[in-house]
């Protein structure tokens, strides 16, 4: 080992020392540290702790120095926006309105605080335009935090927020299942409408029977029909078909809006588990305004059973922002043209045309167009490579994604790409990729606008051991390593929240089944994450998968994602196109899922085999499922 070598492993044993005396709050464990840590790469990470601990004690010394030291970085926004919050508290305003505009992405917290300290200062009109200014975060999904709490109040004790915008706040929590913040929210309500903490457990917890056992007269006050709106949300939940029932012989006590929210609550349950009643539900909720949330599931109804007049008219009831994305871009071109306007559909279909995504890649197809790799851009030269190796941000990135501080590598690493161009980003990303970091490599090559690797894009490493297994199973390859870059993004170590490992994120208890099934005799739980062993495992399940379902590898990826039998349950009574399939899947997360996996899978082929892809051949047609059908039923 040279002593440039050793050198460096003694500054990470310190370095990691001194995270761990951090977390500990270890303040003067953690200055030896410092001290003893010299100029090593990741020292501004230590002085960033030291000044976060010392923000803490009350004292902001040495804030401002190490924010011009390390003007532009991510640790300097970082401990900005800390020590905006310290000065917050200490309704140091003056500092704090001069220290605010160099943050370059306020979090709520200091949003609310900078709104404070407008307040603080203004008079007459000047009050009133920092409160118009507020009143849209009353309105937003997030939890506001306590910074938020005086402009709340300010808002109330103004009349700038009546009963009912309270109200629909609080409805807005407890459909997100946060009720602690429902009845934090609550109390501004007069006190006859403050629902307390057991009523609000009651009903979460038992919607049903809060319903059958309600007061004859619970619909006299407005907390009574609030309470039993909340039980039909939650019931519907369970059980839209049952609710619905219940809902009927209450409905005419309640006022036309209410009916019309029930009735949405109701209709995106019952689209959400592909049930013929929904569309007839959304058309119930009459002209209440309907979330973005109920507009999309109102579209996917209507999208199931092929009625474009429904998908269409859905589509235009949908914000202009939300209405341009690719998704519903694309469905609306497709209503057009099955209602004979092929002209409009052409125009919608353009928009999104060439986009590296799902939808991009099928309004290509709907132009006549297949789908390629756009010319490869030059190579970074020696000098454009140096100077991204050179960045202080991806130098600290790469070494904390080399002390398993990947989180903190990420953040680093994400901040620094802000502002390059198209000849810098392809520079980092082969930077990366030297490192064999995949995941910055991608992420950072699929941010370029003009200029384009995909070969970056869709980096294939490992290749010499992954396609000879899918080979020997008779897999797509090109499919297999679309589903490898959206599960792992290649992070061999990588783990996801509910414990799946590797490179193809095999689940314990699966990984141990396959291997059983496999006759893998040499297989312990240790072993997951080895390469080979979890490409072999992987690979295995994925066949298996998919010969149960129909060797369709949209249902195979539905269900590598989120189960068999979820997947299979997702089929319709009728042949379905694949892409419908795709964007009627109830889960957020498999949803979005498999639409990766699928345009993965066509520029790895592409990339693979040289030439152009057809996605649409590939989502093809899913089948409805046969009576008595009982392939792949043990499959975990």
């Amino acid at each position: 080992m040279s002593s440039s070598q050793a050198g460096a492993t003694v500054a990470e044993e310190r370095f990691l020392q001194a995270r761990d005396a951090y977390r500990a709050g270890e303040r003067v464990r953690l200055g030896r540290l410092a001290e003893a840590i010299g100029d090593y790469e990741l020292r501004p990470w230590v002085d960033f702790w030291r000044l976060r601990l010392r923000l803490e004690d009350g004292s902001s010394e040495g804030v401002a120095e190490f924010l011009e030291a390390e003007k532009g970085s991510y640790l300097a926004e970082k401990l900005r926006g800390e020590w905006l919050r310290f000065l917050a508290k200490r309704r140091d305003w003056q500092v704090f309105e001069r220290e605010l505009p160099p943050l370059v992405a306020p979090e709520t917290e200091v949003t609310c605080y900078a709104l404070q300290a407008r307040l603080a200062r203004a008079e007459g009109a000047g009050r009133d335009v920092v409160m118009l200014e507020a009143r849209p975060l009353w309105f937003s999904a997030v939890e506001l935090p306590e910074a938020c709490a005086p402009l709340t109040d300010a808002l109330v004790e103004n009349g700038r927020l009546d009963v009912d915008d309270i109200w629909e706040r609080v409805r807005r929590l407890l459909e997100t299942k946060k009720l602690r913040e429902a009845r934090a929210t609550a109390r501004y309500l007069p006190n006859a409408q403050v629902p307390d903490a057991k009523m609000l457990e009651s009903v979460a917890d038992k919607p049903a029977a809060y319903l059958a056992r309600r007061n004859g007269n619970f619909a006299a006050t407005r907390l009574g029909r609030e309470m039993a709106l909340f039980a039909v949300q939650r019931m519907a939940r369970q059980d839209p078909l049952a609710t619905a029932t219940q809902w009927r012989a209450i409905e005419d006590k309640f006022s036309e809006a209410d009916r019309g929210y029930a009735w949405g609550q109701l209709a995106q349950q019952a689209a959400m588990r592909h049930l013929p009643e929904a569309p007839a539900w959304f058309e119930r909720a009459g002209t209440t305004p309907l979330s973005e949330d109920q507009l999309a599931w109102k579209t996917r109804a209507a999208l199931r059973t092929s009625d474009w007049l429904r998908v269409r008219q859905a589509v235009e009831q949908m914000p202009p922002q939300m209405a341009a994305e690719p998704a519903w871009t694309y469905w609306q071109a497709r209503a057009l043209v099955a209602q004979g306007s092929r002209d409009q559909a052409a125009d919608l279909f353009k928009k999104i045309a060439g986009q590296p995504n799902f939808y991009g890649n099928l309004a290509d197809e709907e132009l006549g167009r297949t789908i390629s790799v756009p010319p490869r851009a030059a190579p970074p030269s020696r000098e454009e490579l140096a100077a991204a190796a050179a960045r202080p941000g991806f130098r600290r990135a790469l070494a904390l994604i080399g002390l398993d501080m990947r989180i903190e590598g990420v953040r680093e690493w994400v901040w620094t790409l802000r502002g390059l161009d198209d000849r810098q980003l392809l520079a980092a990303a082969e930077v990366a990729r030297r490192s064999e970091v995949w995941d910055r490599a991608i992420n950072t090559a699929d941010r370029t606008s003009l200029q384009h690797d995909y070969s970056l894009r869709y980096l294939a490493p490992y290749r010499e051991r992954v396609e000879p297994k899918a080979r020997e199973l008779d897999l797509d390859y090109g499919w297999v390593y679309g589903l490898m870059r959206q599960e792992s993004r290649f992070i061999t170590r990588a783990k996801s929240s509910v414990g799946a490992q590797g490179l193809m994120q095999v689940m314990p208890a699966t990984a141990s089944w396959v291997a059983k099934k496999i006759g893998m005799s040499n297989y312990h739980p240790g072993k997951v994450t080895e390469m080979d062993t979890n490409v072999t495992l992987g690979t295995n399940y994925l066949k298996m998968v998919l010969a149960s379902l129909d060797n369709h590898p949209v249902l195979a990826s539905a269900a590598y994602n989120a189960g068999p039998g979820r997947a299979k349950r997702w089929r319709a009574d009728r042949p379905l196109e694949g892409a419908i399939y795709a964007e009627t899947i109830p889960f957020a997360e498999t949803r979005d899922y498999v639409k990766k996996v699928m345009s993965n899978a066509v520029y790895y082929a592409t990339l693979f085999e040289d030439k152009p892809q057809s996605l649409k051949s590939r989502l093809g047609i899913i089948q409805p499922a046969r009576p008595g059908e009982t392939r792949g039923e043990d499959l975990p």
